[in-house]
């Protein structure tokens, strides 16, 4: 079973899990947009917030950090008794785990993308976050199929249409080259003009008006 839940927003998603089993599944299964909450150091459940496709963590609302941080201390059993605590975040795919590991321990692959906040209690923002609070029993490994399919699909039609814009570019290339080529060669060096073409038809008519007195 994993717990649901909305920013106050109301515009993104909040979920964890129920114990140290759920907690490896979502670790497992998660997906690229999901940014993790963990108390620092203590035992605590592991949050997860759902960005939005393309949000980097910079593009996090304040608000929608300061309240994964609130929950994640309130579920933490030493945690929760503590006035404030330290709360590490980072991306789920920066997320590392070995088979040396416990249960719910995870590592990082790279530690320096991993952010640190002081987070106060504030059992005011965690009563309101849990009024939206749902009990699912999600199909984590085909969600987790099912986007990075999508992903895949988005990344074949971009590459597609980057291909088709760069022939349109190749195209419009060859046209203009095509056209200046044609510029040169029809150019006033080697044309002759209306006038010259009109005083070579008045000669020819001349002799002709002259032959015919002969």
């Amino acid at each position: 079973m994993v717990y649901f839940f909305k920013t106050l927003c109301g515009e993104y998603t909040i979920y964890m899990g129920k114990d140290k089993s759920e907690n490896e599944e979502l670790i497992k299964y998660g997906q690229p947009e999901d940014c993790w909450f963990h108390v620092d150091d203590l035992s605590s459940a592991h949050v997860y917030l759902r960005l939005k496709p393309g949000m980097s963590m910079d593009d996090i609302p304040e608000d929608c950090v300061t309240q994964c941080c609130s929950l994640v201390k309130a579920n933490s059993i030493a945690g929760c008794k503590k006035s404030s605590v330290y709360i590490v975040y980072t991306r789920w795919k920066n997320l590392k785990k070995t088979s040396d590991m416990v249960d719910g321990q995870v590592g990082y692959h790279r530690p320096e993308n991993v952010r640190r906040m002081k987070i106060e209690k504030n059992n005011t923002i965690v009563k309101q976050i849990e009024k939206s609070k749902q009990e699912l029993y999600p199909d984590l490994a085909k969600e987790q199929e099912d986007r990075l399919r999508e992903i895949q699909a988005q990344k074949k039609a971009h590459g597609r249409a980057e291909q088709k814009a760069k022939k349109l570019v190749q195209l419009e290339r060859a046209r203009e080259k095509e056209e200046r080529s044609y510029d040169r060669i029809m150019g006033e060096h080697n044309m002759t003009s209306n006038t010259e073409l009109q005083a070579t038809e008045d000669a020819t008519a001349a002799e002709e008006f002259e032959d015919d007195f002969m």
